[in-house]
């Protein structure tokens, strides 16, 4: 690996790290949730827990984690090419400052109004019984500590990154799951867990333990971030500045990119109200589809996308618009060559995992696996949602990304209560699907029109389908691309229901997956070069 990293572009070793570090990160990630899922199964405390994270999930996206965070990187990269790294630490101290008092405040908020946030008829549980409401009410006012503990490890990353250091950052979340594993197996259980002749001490708290769990990962999120900033000279300043123009800059940006985060945020409450009316483990379903297509979500697109942001951001400072035109085709390439056959191939293959996996009954697994399938179906938008927000905020604009996450509530609102009733958490599913995918066509068409206006960059446009990037590389990758993915899909089904072997469904699915990409690699061959050279 060392070698090969040598070999690799800057970009694409970022990339390679931080899609190392996401995957060992979603593995330990996968076995918190099996350790809860096999502890509450589709239980309604369990729906009560993941409802509960809503609302402070909602803060910290919108401040720290995802608002402030793409609003920074752009900025202190300017900075830093302007001036030099001290300046950009002065900067992002006046940031710091204004975001925890804005997140303590707004956390005191909710916690103050929990009760109608959660039962008003476009609360986030009004479908839930009393009981249950009274029980999201604690584990959210609960949560709403870590959410501040977050929130300043969230910009305490983007301050890093902006100085193109992924490695702390990339740890962070897998110290986050470690966390929650902790409660989960030392602070929920009623009985402890046995391993051997050796039983696991258990403070029994029940669900509460899982909220414990998560205050210990994002202490543990924030603490290791520390390092970074000694070794980068970081200097903190109690002071704050309206008046400096870099610092406007930032405020500038962070206001639609609140309001989009808000909209992503309102999207994930639609989805959990509409929810909490279907038949129970609904709301729990969706959660863990959800997560199954965060696996090649983060490791294709976030991993991707995490490692562009700062180089997009330094070609727009050099205003060397040629390569950051051809860094965002080259990419667009490795996406598709990547999704596609991720979506195919994974929604082949997810039976025998999740029977494994979750242990479920039939009804429960039957119902994993169709909300997971219809999540699978916006992967390809998902990931490039990731890529066109960022060619927006490298540009310091919000405005674009702003009007599309209007574009993805809209679509998810009328998609879901179209599809929800026929169709129940699976059509939810599907709604999230036409919902992100329509985001990343409008973000995408608009990067194009840009691109034919622009007198900087000359390029000869194709048409559909090649019609976000130049030439015909675009359709040839599509068109591969799919080819090798129902190659590989045919290989796991075959598999899967032909292997004569006496395996139980884990090893099952391991070696169907294992064909089915050794199908699909000779396809995709090109882009998985041009990606180690991007």
């Amino acid at each position: 690996m060392p070698e090969l990293l040598k070999k690799v572009s800057k970009l694409s070793r970022a990339a390679i790290l931080v899609a190392f570090s996401f995957g060992i990160n979603k593995l330990i990630a996968i076995l918190r949730q099996l350790i809860i899922a096999r502890q509450f199964g589709l239980s309604s405390d369990l729906d009560v827990f993941n409802v509960a994270n809503n609302i402070p999930d909602m803060l910290y996206s919108l401040i720290s984690g995802g608002a402030l965070a793409v609003a920074i990187i752009p900025v202190l990269t300017e900075v830093m090419t302007r001036e030099n790294r001290s300046a950009a630490w002065r900067v992002f101290s006046q940031i710091a400052n204004i975001a925890f008092f804005v997140t303590a405040v707004l956390s005191a908020l909710v916690a103050i109004f929990s009760w109608p946030l959660v039962q008003h008829p476009l609360g986030i549980a009004p479908g839930f019984d009393i009981s249950q409401q009274t029980l999201v009410v604690h584990l959210m006012r609960m949560n709403l500590i870590g959410t501040l503990i977050f929130s300043m490890a969230g910009l305490l990353i983007a301050g890093l990154q902006a100085n193109q250091h992924f490695l702390l950052p990339a740890l962070g979340p897998i110290l986050y799951n470690i966390g929650q594993i902790f409660g989960a197996v030392f602070l929920s259980p009623e009985n402890g867990y046995t391993i051997g002749s050796f039983t696991l001490p258990t403070m029994q708290l029940g669900i509460d333990g899982l909220v414990y769990g998560v205050l210990i990962g994002s202490a543990l999120y924030f603490i290791i971030q520390i390092p970074g900033l000694i070794m980068y000279q970081f200097k903190w300043s109690p002071a704050v500045s309206f008046s400096d123009p870099d610092v406007q800059k930032i405020l500038v940006m962070l206001g639609p990119r609140v309001v989009s985060m808000l909209f992503y945020q309102l999207t994930f409450i639609a989805r959990d109200n509409i929810a909490s009316h279907l038949p129970l483990g609904s709301v729990t379903a969706l959660t863990y589809g959800w997560m199954i297509l965060q696996v090649p979500e983060t490791l294709i697109g976030t991993a991707i996308g995490t490692a562009l942001l700062p180089t997009l951001s330094e070609y727009i400072a050099k205003e060397d618009m040629k390569r950051f035109s051809e860094t965002v085709r080259n990419v667009g390439r490795v996406l598709i060559a990547l999704a596609l056959p991720a979506a195919i191939l994974l929604s082949i293959s997810l039976e025998p995992f999740l029977a494994y996996a979750f242990g479920f009954n039939t009804s429960g697994t039957n119902l994993l696996i169709g909300v997971t399938r219809a999540f699978l179906v916006g992967l390809v938008g998902h990931v490039f949602l990731e890529l066109g927000a960022r060619v927006f905020f490298a540009q310091q604009n919000a405005r674009i990304p702003l009007i599309g996450a209007g574009i993805n509530l809209f679509l998810f609102i009328i998609s879901s209560t179209l599809l929800s009733d026929p169709y129940g958490a699976v059509g939810v599913g599907l709604a999230d699907a036409i919902a992100f995918s329509g985001q990343a066509l409008f973000l995408m068409g608009v990067f194009k029109i840009r691109l034919i206006k622009s007198e900087k960059v000359q390029l000869q446009l194709i048409t559909f389908p090649k019609r976000f990037f130049p030439k015909d590389e675009v359709l040839i990758t599509l068109l591969r691309s799919f080819a090798g993915s129902l190659l590989g899909g045919i290989v796991i089904w075959l598999v899967i229901n032909h292997l004569q072997f006496n395996l139980n469904d884990l090893y099952l699915g391991v070696i169907a997956a294992f064909f089915g990409v050794l199908a699909t690699i000779p396809f995709i061959l090109p882009e998985l070069r041009l990606f180690l050279k991007l």
